[in-house]
């Protein structure tokens, strides 16, 4: 009987702290496992210095996150995101929906990269420019949300977006290469249900980045 208790005692011991390390772990978990899912889904490279999951808070917050073209563009960086914090309803979340009541997004740099046969990144990987003048889009996005993850939008309450600066990289010509700093800082924007939601801020992305991006529609229209 001593031997089984001991046991038991044991391994009940083993399981708590196999929980505790689970739990100290569990946000270095999460990171490689948000990385490993962005390179499957995309085929880039992503890193992510610090992700943390609140346990007590619904709180999500990603710091320092980076994406790399993938080969064909080089393997150059993509996206140099610094913060992305995120604050959600979970009772929402319950039935299935998303409801978030804050979200933080800070990019620092855009890396657009035309590769050797001509191709942009944007383009090739499916990733729409903002136009002068848009009015957003329709719903095709959410619908393709739901698809992929079994939930339904409700809406963010408040996007604060700041952004930093924008590059164009030739692994051609290295002379075409030139740099726009946007210099958006904390564009607050409320009750953000749809695509169309925010046309203020493609349109401020587009005034603010001149002819950077309209310059580079015309390249590429140029190529098909």
């Amino acid at each position: 009987m001593k031997t089984i208790l001991k046991w038991f005692f044991g391994a009940v011991l083993l399981v708590i702290v196999l929980a505790v390390v689970f739990l100290l772990s569990l946000d270095s978990i999460l990171r490689v496992v948000a990385e490993n899912r962005i390179r499957a889904q995309t085929g880039m490279d992503a890193e992510i210095g610090t992700f943390h999951l609140g346990l007590t808070e619904p709180v999500v917050t990603i710091k320092d996150f980076k994406i790399y073209n993938p080969p064909a563009f080089g393997g150059t960086p993509f996206l140099s995101i610094p913060e992305i914090h995120v604050e959600y309803d979970r009772a929402a979340l319950a039935k299935n929906q998303i409801h978030v009541t804050l979200m933080r997004f800070n990019l620092d740099e855009l890396d657009i990269v035309r590769n050797e046969a001509g191709q942009t990144n944007l383009f090739a990987l499916g990733v729409a420019l903002p136009k002068k003048g848009a009015k957003g889009g329709g719903n095709a996005g959410l619908k393709e949300f739901k698809q992929r993850t079994g939930l339904d939008f409700q809406g963010i309450d408040a996007l604060n977006v700041s952004v930093g600066t924008a590059r164009f990289i030739d692994l051609k010509d290295v002379g075409n290469n030139r740099e726009q700093r946007i210099g958006i800082d904390n564009f607050v924007m409320k009750n953000v249900k749809t695509p169309a939601d925010l046309a203020g801020l493609a349109v401020l992305v587009a005034l603010r980045g001149g002819d950077f991006f309209s310059s580079m529609l015309g390249a590429d229209a140029n190529l098909k």
